[in-house]
């Protein structure tokens, strides 16, 4: 098992931890569908009436997607198969409310997970980046999540300096990721003090304004992500195919495996 879930049924919160820190938490398949069989599962759960999302260890919460996994592809520009998508409790239709702890490193795919957490508490050595333009990679769903959450010219600085530059957890607090800064090994606490709170409050309450929050800016998302799928297939072809579609004028890119 990937994941470990910690009830506390007396304050109705889950811990849920990301278990692999060997691999610095990355999601492989397996992970991914341990992520959505869970969410599925909390739905129907009420001694659960909140959440907190975590990663094992110290070095980081998430690091996305596991770069051994290979995802086959559909020969198609306009479409991508991509496992990440699933693995966000919005994306289970779970309206109860999740917090992220993020100690170390978050970046990549984490994103599919920080984008559907209602708020983020960070250590201050926690640090937020995007690599996929390094890489030769469009940043899409990472970036529209975030566009959710900070600034236009910070997410845009984030996705575009890839593994140039790492946002710190007090940058990321000033720009509105992050709600709150602990001291290291201190998120978790922080998020599960939260989470008790929240839990403490009628459950049609919270969930109608977890709710209502989301659907503030729903409209946007929805017509963003419509455009994802095309934009990454495309800008991820390899050398060959660009050159085939823009008459030798296209660069450098990676397979598409996110």
């Amino acid at each position: 098992m990937a994941l470990r879930i910690e009830r506390d049924g007396e304050r109705g919160v889950a811990l849920v931890i990301l278990d692999r820190p060997e691999k610095l938490n990355a999601i492989d398949l397996e992970t991914a569908e341990e992520l959505v069989s869970l969410w599925r599962e909390l739905r129907y759960d009420e001694s659960v009436r909140a959440a907190v999302l975590t990663g094992a260890g110290t070095r980081a919460f998430c690091t996305g997607i596991d770069r051994g996994v290979q995802v086959p592809q559909p020969p198609s520009p306009y479409a991508i198969d991509d496992p990440l998508l699933r693995i966000g409790p919005k994306a289970n239709d779970l309206w109860k409310p999740v917090v992220a702890a993020v100690e170390g490193m978050a970046c990549g795919g984490a994103f599919y997970l920080l984008g559907e957490a209602e708020f983020i508490v960070a250590s201050r050595e926690a640090t937020f980046f995007d690599p996929h333009t390094t890489y030769g990679m469009v940043s899409a769903y990472e970036a529209i999540a975030m566009a959710q959450r900070m600034p236009f010219g910070e997410v845009a600085r984030m996705s575009l300096m890839g593994t140039a530059e790492r946002v710190s957890a007090a940058r990321a607090y000033a720009t509105g990721l992050v709600s709150e800064v602990t001291e290291p090994g201190g998120a978790v606490a922080a998020a599960l003090r939260a989470a008790a709170v929240i839990a403490g409050y009628p459950t049609d309450a919270v969930q109608g304004t977890v709710r209502a929050v989301w659907s503030a800016k729903e409209a946007a998302r929805t017509q963003a992500l419509a455009q994802a799928p095309a934009l990454i297939a495309l800008g991820n072809l390899a050398p060959e195919r660009q050159g085939e579609l823009f008459e030798g004028r296209g660069g450098g890119g990676a397979a598409v495996v996110r």
